[in-house]
């Protein structure tokens, strides 16, 4: 057996990131993980990996038990991981990265004409004929990036290979081609994680598969009993037609948001009209350019055509700057590093937008942002109701929660909000209450609202209308209340993304 892993459990802080996983992966087999965000497929790469230690069970490797791992013990035990997010350096050649950290010496010097012909050898064994090993890295496309990553794990030896998203941001052909030496990997006897979203690449390519929902592996099968229904069916838990849906905006309401011709490298162009009160849902894999769309009205990336207009005016969103002051304002996906201020104190993030609204003749005035942080603490159930304590303290939910309160505290102008994945790494219950906080601003406040998601069951609970994203273009729309979850994931996990799912009796996309 390449790996097994025993009860593995993770704790960070009241948070329990998996819990008492169990996954067997034999040498040649493709096994394939899948959960939506937070599910804890993360957790199980780092435990792997050696990013993080877990808190209790054991990982087997070749038949070395482990308590955890270290990243040189990991490397050392066969393990290599290929993340979403690149790790080659562009700045070095393609041998220098293979050779990175183990370069190979000859009379105290680097053997630059050794390693060039190892080199050439482990490009070879992943088809990568075309790359020369002195090319630098910047020059080559993404698709050959992975394999120089790949090549990289086969040089030093590996017998599980961990893929994450591989195919987030390849094309077609070159999702194929990884698709084929995945299988021939395998064939040569290397065992394989495969981490996706992607149903049609589980059913092209998996020996095995595990679903994670909340830390737990809740389903595992084996050859012709992973079928795309039963996939559907495991990761939205059969319960797609049963969240509670929001209450419908108003009849009437002029349009909050109104996007047209909008484009962006890689995007568009886009016609989006969001009505007061209304929740739209950006829905599509990770790739499909839900978040780019984001970006681009927030300004955080170049608009390159188009026009922007908030409740009738046209605002040139194209900075965050300009954003904000037009009134359009981003919860980003990643809250640690792009959002929040983990060491300043929660009461200091909440108002940071707004602090010299409420601050007079140009000092701050501490009891106005005390009320405005108390006010809108209660409003998102923050726990606990410390403005002192720091943010990076909080769990992940309730730090989800000061960075909402930033943008629909009292003094914000915020008209246009955009949320990006907004309840990633989140707990059920602080999920609950940042969805009722949403429904309560569209309702109450007439704010328009954008939510970019890969989870098919927060587009139902929380979205009066759905857009399908696919390469940066929408490729379907759809009423909420007249569809499902199943339908959802079905849809944009099809197997052939091309296709779209047909209602015979509407003559309409589902």
């Amino acid at each position: 057996m390449a790996v097994s892993v025993h009860g593995l459990t993770k704790r960070y802080g009241a948070t329990l990131a998996l819990d008492e996983v169990t996954l067997d992966i034999p040498d040649g087999q493709v096994h394939a993980l899948l959960g939506h965000n937070g599910a804890g497929k993360s957790t199980i790469i780092k435990c792997l990996g050696g990013g993080t230690s877990p808190t209790s069970g054991t990982i087997e490797l070749h038949g070395h038990t482990h308590h955890g791992l270290t990243p040189r013990e990991s490397i050392a035990a066969g393990v290599a991981v290929i993340y979403q997010h690149l790790t080659v350096i562009d700045g070095l050649t393609v041998a220098e990265n293979l050779f990175i950290g183990q370069e190979r010496t000859r009379a105290g010097l680097i053997d630059r004409s050794g390693q060039r012909a190892l080199a050439r050898r482990a490009l070879d064994r992943v088809g990568a004929h075309g790359i020369d090993p002195d090319m630098q890295v910047r020059a080559l496309p993404i698709g050959q990036r992975q394999l120089v990553e790949i090549a990289k794990a086969l040089q030093r030896d590996a017998r599980l290979l961990i893929l994450d998203e591989p195919t987030a941001a390849l094309s077609r052909e070159e999702s194929d081609r990884l698709g084929n030496l995945v299988r021939d990997l395998a064939d040569r006897g290397i065992a394989i994680l495969y981490v996706t979203h992607l149903l049609g690449e589980v059913l092209k390519l998996a020996d095995a598969a595990t679903v994670l929902r909340n830390g737990r592996a809740v389903w595992h099968a084996r050859g012709e009993s992973i079928t795309h229904e039963a996939l559907v069916d495991a990761i939205s838990d059969g319960q797609g037609a049963d969240h509670e849906r929001p209450a419908p905006p108003a009849a009437n309401r002029t349009a909050a948001l109104a996007v047209r011709g909008l484009g962006s490298p890689g995007l568009g162009p886009l016609d989006v009209t969001v009505a007061a009160g209304e929740i739209v849902a950006c829905y599509g894999l990770i790739g499909s350019g839900r978040t780019r769309f984001l970006n681009t009205l927030f300004g955080r990336i170049r608009r390159t055509a188009g026009t922007v207009s908030v409740d009738g005016v046209p605002r040139e969103a194209d900075t965050p700057l300009a954003a904000l002051k037009g009134g359009i304002a981003l919860v980003p996906g990643d809250r640690a590093r792009e959002g929040l201020f983990g060491t300043l104190p929660a009461l200091d993030n909440t108002v940071v937008g707004v602090a010299p609204e409420l601050g007079r003749f140009g000092f701050r005035a501490r009891s106005r942002e005390r009320s405005t942080f108390d006010a809108v603490a209660r409003w998102l159930s923050l726990r606990p109701l410390s403005p002192t304590l720091p943010a990076g303290r909080f769990s992940g939910g309730n730090q989800q929660k000061i960075l909402l309160g930033r943008w629909v505290n009292e003094v914000a102008r915020t008209r246009v909000l955009l949320l990006d994945d907004p309840t990633q790494g989140v707990d059920i219950g602080a999920r609950k209450d940042i969805y009722d906080a949403v429904k309560r601003l569209a309702a109450e406040r007439g704010v328009g609202v954008l939510v970019a998601t890969n989870e098919s069951e927060e587009v139902v609970d929380l979205a009066h209308r759905c857009l399908i994203f696919e390469r940066g273009r929408i490729i379907g729309e759809h009423v909420v209340a007249d569809t499902t979850a199943d339908k959802l994931l079905a849809l944009v996990h099809s197997t052939h993304p091309d296709t779209r799912i047909i209602d015979p009796a509407e003559g309409s996309p589902l």
